[in-house]
Protein backbone atom coordinates (compact mmCIF):
# COMPACT_ATOMS: atom_id res chain seq x y z
CA UNK A 1 0.00 0.00 0.00
CA UNK A 2 1.65 3.20 -1.15
CA UNK A 3 2.02 5.85 1.53
CA UNK A 4 0.19 9.04 0.71
CA UNK A 5 0.70 12.14 2.84
CA UNK A 6 -2.94 13.09 2.33
CA UNK A 7 -4.20 10.21 4.45
CA UNK A 8 -1.16 9.15 6.44
CA UNK A 9 -0.66 10.38 9.97
CA UNK A 10 3.06 9.77 9.79
CA UNK A 11 3.91 13.23 8.42
CA UNK A 12 1.96 15.06 11.14
CA UNK A 13 3.41 12.83 13.85
CA UNK A 14 7.03 12.77 12.75
CA UNK A 15 8.16 15.80 14.76
CA UNK A 16 6.11 14.80 17.76
CA UNK A 17 7.92 11.49 18.20
CA UNK A 18 11.34 13.12 17.82
CA UNK A 19 10.91 15.19 20.97
CA UNK A 20 13.08 14.35 24.00
CA UNK A 21 10.17 13.28 26.23
CA UNK A 22 6.41 12.72 26.48
CA UNK A 23 4.76 15.77 28.06
CA UNK A 24 1.33 17.39 28.15
CA UNK A 25 1.84 19.07 24.77
CA UNK A 26 2.52 15.64 23.24
CA UNK A 27 -0.93 14.44 24.28
CA UNK A 28 -2.64 17.62 23.07
CA UNK A 29 -0.87 17.48 19.72
CA UNK A 30 -1.60 13.76 19.31
CA UNK A 31 -5.31 14.20 19.97
CA UNK A 32 -5.44 17.10 17.51
CA UNK A 33 -3.64 15.01 14.86
CA UNK A 34 -6.07 12.10 15.31
CA UNK A 35 -9.14 14.32 15.02
CA UNK A 36 -7.68 16.11 11.99
CA UNK A 37 -7.11 12.70 10.36
CA UNK A 38 -10.87 12.02 10.68
CA UNK A 39 -10.76 9.45 13.47
CA UNK A 40 -13.68 11.31 15.05
CA UNK A 41 -13.67 12.80 18.54
CA UNK A 42 -14.95 9.68 20.31
CA UNK A 43 -12.44 7.30 18.73
CA UNK A 44 -9.57 9.78 19.20
CA UNK A 45 -10.44 10.19 22.88
CA UNK A 46 -10.65 6.42 23.40
CA UNK A 47 -7.23 5.92 21.76
CA UNK A 48 -5.65 8.67 23.89
CA UNK A 49 -7.08 7.10 27.08
CA UNK A 50 -5.73 3.70 26.08
CA UNK A 51 -2.29 5.14 25.33
CA UNK A 52 -2.22 7.05 28.63
CA UNK A 53 -2.83 3.77 30.45
CA UNK A 54 -0.08 1.96 28.52
CA UNK A 55 2.47 4.75 29.09
CA UNK A 56 1.69 4.69 32.82
CA UNK A 57 1.84 0.90 32.98
CA UNK A 58 5.26 0.71 31.35
CA UNK A 59 6.63 3.87 33.06
CA UNK A 60 8.02 5.23 29.81
CA UNK A 61 8.72 8.81 28.80
CA UNK A 62 10.20 7.92 25.39
CA UNK A 63 8.11 9.25 22.45
CA UNK A 64 9.35 6.32 20.33
CA UNK A 65 7.54 3.97 22.71
CA UNK A 66 4.39 6.07 22.33
CA UNK A 67 4.64 5.81 18.55
CA UNK A 68 4.92 2.01 18.72
CA UNK A 69 1.99 1.86 21.16
CA UNK A 70 -0.11 4.06 18.87
CA UNK A 71 0.59 1.80 15.90
CA UNK A 72 -0.22 -1.32 17.93
CA UNK A 73 -3.40 0.22 19.36
CA UNK A 74 -4.71 1.17 15.91
CA UNK A 75 -3.86 -2.28 14.56
CA UNK A 76 -5.58 -3.99 17.50
CA UNK A 77 -8.74 -1.95 17.02
CA UNK A 78 -8.76 -2.58 13.27
CA UNK A 79 -8.23 -6.29 13.90
CA UNK A 80 -11.41 -6.55 15.97
CA UNK A 81 -13.19 -7.11 12.67
CA UNK A 82 -12.86 -10.07 10.30
CA UNK A 83 -11.73 -8.58 6.98
CA UNK A 84 -11.76 -11.91 5.11
CA UNK A 85 -13.91 -12.14 1.99
CA UNK A 86 -16.24 -15.15 2.25
CA UNK A 87 -16.18 -16.57 -1.27
CA UNK A 88 -16.10 -20.33 -0.73
CA UNK A 89 -19.54 -21.12 -2.22
CA UNK A 90 -19.78 -22.10 -5.88
CA UNK A 91 -20.97 -19.92 -7.33
CA UNK A 92 -20.16 -17.29 -4.68
CA UNK A 93 -22.69 -14.48 -5.17
CA UNK A 94 -21.72 -10.94 -4.14
CA UNK A 95 -24.20 -8.05 -4.16
CA UNK A 96 -22.62 -4.59 -4.40
CA UNK A 97 -24.64 -1.71 -2.95
CA UNK A 98 -24.07 1.99 -2.36
CA UNK A 99 -25.35 5.45 -3.20
CA UNK A 100 -24.79 6.78 -6.70
CA UNK A 101 -21.51 8.64 -7.14
CA UNK A 102 -19.32 6.64 -4.75
CA UNK A 103 -17.55 4.76 -7.54
CA UNK A 104 -19.65 1.59 -7.30
CA UNK A 105 -19.51 0.65 -10.98
CA UNK A 106 -15.75 1.13 -11.32
CA UNK A 107 -15.23 -0.70 -8.02
CA UNK A 108 -17.06 -3.73 -9.44
CA UNK A 109 -14.71 -3.77 -12.42
CA UNK A 110 -11.69 -3.54 -10.12
CA UNK A 111 -13.14 -6.23 -7.86
CA UNK A 112 -13.62 -8.52 -10.85
CA UNK A 113 -9.97 -7.97 -11.78
CA UNK A 114 -8.88 -8.56 -8.16
CA UNK A 115 -10.73 -11.89 -8.10
CA UNK A 116 -9.42 -12.82 -11.56
CA UNK A 117 -5.85 -12.30 -10.35
CA UNK A 118 -6.39 -15.32 -8.09
CA UNK A 119 -7.37 -17.46 -11.05
CA UNK A 120 -11.12 -17.32 -10.40
CA UNK A 121 -13.70 -16.92 -13.15
CA UNK A 122 -16.12 -14.00 -12.76
CA UNK A 123 -19.44 -12.90 -14.23
CA UNK A 124 -20.88 -9.45 -13.56
CA UNK A 125 -24.62 -8.81 -13.52
CA UNK A 126 -25.79 -5.35 -14.63
CA UNK A 127 -28.86 -5.13 -12.36
CA UNK A 128 -28.78 -1.32 -12.12
CA UNK A 129 -31.21 -1.29 -15.04
CA UNK A 130 -32.57 2.22 -14.51
CA UNK A 131 -29.41 3.87 -15.81
CA UNK A 132 -28.43 2.80 -19.32
CA UNK A 133 -25.10 4.57 -18.87
CA UNK A 134 -24.39 2.38 -15.82
CA UNK A 135 -24.83 -0.79 -17.90
CA UNK A 136 -22.49 0.47 -20.63
CA UNK A 137 -19.91 1.64 -18.09
CA UNK A 138 -20.05 -1.69 -16.27
CA UNK A 139 -19.61 -3.56 -19.54
CA UNK A 140 -16.46 -1.55 -20.28
CA UNK A 141 -14.98 -2.33 -16.87
CA UNK A 142 -15.95 -6.00 -17.07
CA UNK A 143 -14.17 -6.27 -20.41
CA UNK A 144 -11.05 -4.65 -18.97
CA UNK A 145 -11.17 -7.11 -16.06
CA UNK A 146 -11.60 -10.12 -18.31
CA UNK A 147 -15.00 -10.90 -16.78
CA UNK A 148 -18.21 -11.98 -18.50
CA UNK A 149 -21.26 -9.73 -18.16
CA UNK A 150 -25.00 -10.37 -18.19
CA UNK A 151 -26.85 -7.30 -19.45
CA UNK A 152 -30.56 -6.46 -19.27
CA UNK A 153 -32.39 -7.91 -22.26
CA UNK A 154 -34.41 -4.71 -22.64
CA UNK A 155 -34.34 -1.20 -21.08
CA UNK A 156 -35.85 -1.05 -17.59
CA UNK A 157 -35.84 -4.82 -17.12
CA UNK A 158 -36.64 -5.89 -13.57
CA UNK A 159 -33.32 -5.87 -11.67
CA UNK A 160 -34.15 -9.12 -9.88
CA UNK A 161 -34.60 -10.93 -13.19
CA UNK A 162 -31.16 -9.71 -14.36
CA UNK A 163 -29.69 -11.01 -11.09
CA UNK A 164 -31.47 -14.33 -11.64
CA UNK A 165 -30.09 -14.62 -15.18
CA UNK A 166 -26.59 -13.82 -13.93
CA UNK A 167 -26.61 -16.60 -11.35
CA UNK A 168 -28.16 -18.92 -13.93
CA UNK A 169 -25.28 -18.09 -16.31
CA UNK A 170 -22.74 -18.90 -13.60
CA UNK A 171 -24.39 -22.23 -12.80
CA UNK A 172 -24.63 -23.16 -16.48
CA UNK A 173 -21.02 -22.25 -17.33
CA UNK A 174 -19.33 -23.19 -14.05
CA UNK A 175 -18.31 -19.57 -13.38
CA UNK A 176 -17.04 -19.32 -9.81
CA UNK A 177 -17.84 -15.77 -8.69
CA UNK A 178 -20.96 -13.68 -9.41
CA UNK A 179 -20.84 -9.90 -8.78
CA UNK A 180 -24.19 -8.12 -9.08
CA UNK A 181 -24.44 -4.35 -9.47
CA UNK A 182 -27.51 -2.77 -7.87
CA UNK A 183 -29.18 0.63 -8.06
CA UNK A 184 -28.10 3.40 -5.71
CA UNK A 185 -30.97 5.87 -5.84
CA UNK A 186 -31.58 7.09 -2.30
CA UNK A 187 -34.43 9.52 -2.97
CA UNK A 188 -36.88 6.61 -2.67
CA UNK A 189 -35.33 4.62 0.16
CA UNK A 190 -38.34 2.40 0.68
CA UNK A 191 -38.56 1.42 -2.98
CA UNK A 192 -34.81 0.90 -3.23
CA UNK A 193 -34.72 -1.38 -0.20
CA UNK A 194 -37.73 -3.31 -1.48
CA UNK A 195 -35.87 -3.77 -4.77
CA UNK A 196 -32.75 -5.03 -2.97
CA UNK A 197 -34.86 -7.40 -0.86
CA UNK A 198 -36.44 -8.78 -4.02
CA UNK A 199 -33.03 -9.32 -5.63
CA UNK A 200 -31.86 -11.17 -2.51
CA UNK A 201 -34.97 -13.36 -2.39
CA UNK A 202 -34.68 -14.30 -6.06
CA UNK A 203 -30.95 -15.04 -5.84
CA UNK A 204 -31.24 -17.05 -2.64
CA UNK A 205 -33.61 -19.46 -4.36
CA UNK A 206 -30.69 -20.32 -6.65
CA UNK A 207 -27.60 -19.95 -4.46
CA UNK A 208 -26.57 -18.50 -1.08
CA UNK A 209 -25.45 -14.86 -1.06
CA UNK A 210 -21.82 -14.88 0.05
CA UNK A 211 -21.32 -11.15 0.64
CA UNK A 212 -23.25 -7.87 0.47
CA UNK A 213 -20.57 -5.21 0.05
CA UNK A 214 -21.31 -1.53 0.66
CA UNK A 215 -19.15 0.90 -1.31
CA UNK A 216 -18.25 4.12 0.54
CA UNK A 217 -16.34 7.12 -0.81
CA UNK A 218 -13.56 7.72 1.75
CA UNK A 219 -13.33 11.40 0.80
CA UNK A 220 -16.84 12.06 2.14
CA UNK A 221 -15.90 10.78 5.60
CA UNK A 222 -18.64 10.69 8.22
CA UNK A 223 -21.17 12.22 5.79
CA UNK A 224 -20.79 9.19 3.57
CA UNK A 225 -21.74 6.90 6.43
CA UNK A 226 -24.88 8.93 7.08
CA UNK A 227 -25.84 8.77 3.40
CA UNK A 228 -25.42 5.01 3.42
CA UNK A 229 -27.32 4.32 6.66
CA UNK A 230 -30.34 2.98 4.77
CA UNK A 231 -28.16 0.28 3.25
CA UNK A 232 -26.49 -0.50 6.57
CA UNK A 233 -29.85 -0.82 8.30
CA UNK A 234 -31.82 -2.71 5.67
CA UNK A 235 -29.59 -4.35 3.05
CA UNK A 236 -27.89 -7.03 5.15
CA UNK A 237 -24.44 -5.55 4.50
CA UNK A 238 -21.58 -7.91 5.43
CA UNK A 239 -18.59 -5.71 4.62
CA UNK A 240 -17.35 -2.34 3.38
CA UNK A 241 -15.34 -1.27 0.35
CA UNK A 242 -13.61 2.11 0.69
CA UNK A 243 -12.94 3.91 -2.58
CA UNK A 244 -10.81 7.01 -3.23
CA UNK A 245 -8.50 6.43 -0.28
CA UNK A 246 -6.23 9.05 -1.78
CA UNK A 247 -6.77 12.67 -2.75
CA UNK A 248 -8.29 14.41 0.27
CA UNK A 249 -9.27 11.24 2.17
CA UNK A 250 -8.09 10.99 5.75
CA UNK A 251 -6.89 7.62 6.99
CA UNK A 252 -8.53 7.83 10.41
CA UNK A 253 -11.88 7.34 8.70
CA UNK A 254 -10.88 3.73 8.08
CA UNK A 255 -10.96 2.93 11.79
CA UNK A 256 -13.86 5.27 12.56
CA UNK A 257 -16.13 3.74 9.93
CA UNK A 258 -15.58 0.19 11.21
CA UNK A 259 -16.32 1.22 14.78
CA UNK A 260 -19.35 3.32 13.85
CA UNK A 261 -20.98 0.71 11.62
CA UNK A 262 -19.77 -2.50 13.24
CA UNK A 263 -18.86 -3.69 9.74
CA UNK A 264 -15.43 -4.84 8.54
CA UNK A 265 -13.55 -3.17 5.70
CA UNK A 266 -12.85 -5.90 3.17
CA UNK A 267 -11.41 -3.97 0.21
CA UNK A 268 -9.77 -0.57 -0.34
CA UNK A 269 -9.30 1.39 -3.55
CA UNK A 270 -6.54 3.98 -3.89
CA UNK A 271 -6.48 5.00 -7.53
CA UNK A 272 -8.20 5.01 -10.89
CA UNK A 273 -6.49 1.98 -12.45
CA UNK A 274 -8.02 -1.47 -12.90
CA UNK A 275 -5.51 -2.90 -10.41
CA UNK A 276 -6.04 -0.24 -7.72
CA UNK A 277 -8.21 -2.33 -5.42
CA UNK A 278 -6.68 -4.52 -2.73
CA UNK A 279 -7.67 -6.56 0.27
CA UNK A 280 -7.52 -4.81 3.63
CA UNK A 281 -4.73 -5.80 6.04
CA UNK A 282 -4.85 -4.06 9.47
CA UNK A 283 -1.12 -4.54 10.18
CA UNK A 284 -0.02 -3.00 6.88
CA UNK A 285 -2.52 -0.17 7.14
CA UNK A 286 -1.58 0.76 10.71
CA UNK A 287 2.11 0.77 9.79
CA UNK A 288 1.56 3.08 6.83
CA UNK A 289 -0.78 5.31 8.79
CA UNK A 290 1.54 5.91 11.74
CA UNK A 291 4.88 5.19 10.10
CA UNK A 292 7.09 2.17 10.67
Amino acid sequence: MAERSSWSLSGALRGMFQRPTIDESTWDDLEYALITADFGADVAEAIIEELHAKVDRYHTTDPRDLKRMLRETIEERLSNFDTTLKLSERPAVVLVVGVNGVGKTTTIGKFAKFIGNFGRTVVVGAADTFRAAAVDQLATWAERAGAAIVRPQHPGQDPASVAYQTVEYAQRTGTEIVIIDTAGRLHTKGGLMDELSKIKRVVEKQAPIAEVLLVLDATTGQNGVQQANAFIEHAGVTGLVLTKLDGSAKGGFVLAVQERTGLPIKLVGQGEGIGDLTGFTPHVFAEKLVGA
